[in-house]
């Protein structure tokens, strides 16, 4: 097409107009909600409430404050240690910062990093369980001595003589710690002292009892999706002694055991320090988005029952509990994340 002189001075001056405000226009709607445009990586931790929660944080981040958005692979240690150094993953949405304290310490001290908010309430749990239906029949147990006291009530499947106590997996920490309270409550004689041999076998003993209302006496810990799904009760262990403790689960220890209650580890929403200075909002939403144990144990059940990924899992709980992750954030925002479900 030909343009007349005139014609072609008005289209370079729109031409110019129109592409000097391209940069302005993408910043202000990149900014205006998530305030920055630097990519947000959250890490996806190794065990599954940190992992849902990671995917639920991404699809809020991204679909209702539009920012960018990557998930990566995370574990306590080296996510620690990157974004204490490099600024990088941007967030750990559950970081249980008891496995990390002396370096966490530090990097709050000097600037690098933050705490956005807790991620757990009222903390992580760990101790021995029983359940219910086994507590409104034996009411007087309501402590890990009172158990103690009656082995006939859990009896060892293999040696009906004795109680069993089905222990933590071997390899994990919680074993040393269990094994450490098995022999300071000097259980041996009228207790077997039960290793599942995994995990998952630690799972399946459980599920079976309470599938068949049997009583056992069993370590566990929440958040998880076991507690979420059988309706089981902590038993009193006391008080938490930290120097008890940690003699117990060290093997170069050459102290006796002792009895302790397991520490409730905090766990919290760390952040790299520019997630505070260039996103306010985010870390604004970051602040409110803390659940209980029973809360989170109740979203791991679906992926539990339902074999589905982090991502699956994250996905339920925005679709069936709006009026909890709503409250997190703006009315305009929650439209859009559910308009993206």
């Amino acid at each position: 097409m030909i343009l007349k002189s005139g014609g072609i001075a008005a289209a370079i001056v729109l031409a110019f107009l129109s592409a000097a405000s391209i940069p302005a226009i993408a910043q202000d709607s990149s900014e205006s909600a998530c305030g920055t445009g630097r990519t947000i990586d959250i890490a996806e931790m190794t065990w599954p409430s940190a992992a849902a929660l990671a995917h639920i944080h991404a699809k809020i981040l991204e679909a209702g404050f539009d920012c960018d958005v990557a998930i990566v692979t995370g574990d306590t240690v080296p996510t620690t240690s990157s974004m204490v150094t490099r600024g990088s993953p941007a967030i750990a949405p559950e970081l249980w910062t008891s496995t990390v304290q002396d370096q966490w310490d530090g990097a709050l001290a000097d600037g690098s990093v933050v705490k956005l908010g807790e991620a757990i309430t009222d903390g992580t749990i760990e101790g021995w369980f029983i359940p219910r239906y086994t507590q409104e029949a034996h009411p007087e147990i309501v402590s890990a001595e009172t158990a103690i006291a009656n082995p006939s009530v859990f009896p060892d499947p293999e040696e009906s003589s004795q109680g069993r106590l089905y222990s933590c997996p071997p390899g994990w920490g919680c074993e040393l710690a269990t094994t450490a309270l098995f022999d300071a409550y000097d259980m041996d004689g009228a207790w077997n002292l039960f290793s599942p041999g995994s995990g998952g076998a630690l799972d399946a003993s459980i599920a079976r009892a309470f599938t068949r209302e049997e009583p056992i006496l069993f370590y566990y810990w929440g958040p998880t999706a076991i507690l979420g799904k059988f309706d089981a009760v902590a038993l009193d262990m006391g008080e938490s002694k930290p120097e008890v403790y940690a003699c117990n689960t060290d093997p170069n220890c050459n102290e006796p055991a002792g009895i302790t209650a397991y520490p409730s580890s905090p766990a919290i929403v760390g952040a790299a320090a520019w997630i505070g200075e260039e996103a306010p909002n985010v870390a604004e939403y970051f602040s409110k988005v803390g659940l209980t144990n029973a809360e989170i144990s109740e979203l791991l059940v679906y992926g539990d029952e339902n074999q589905a990924d982090a991502a699956a899992t994250a996905e339920n709980f925005l679709k069936t509990k709006e009026d909890l992750w709503s409250s997190w954030v703006p009315p305009e925002v929650a439209e859009k994340v559910k308009a993206s479900l």
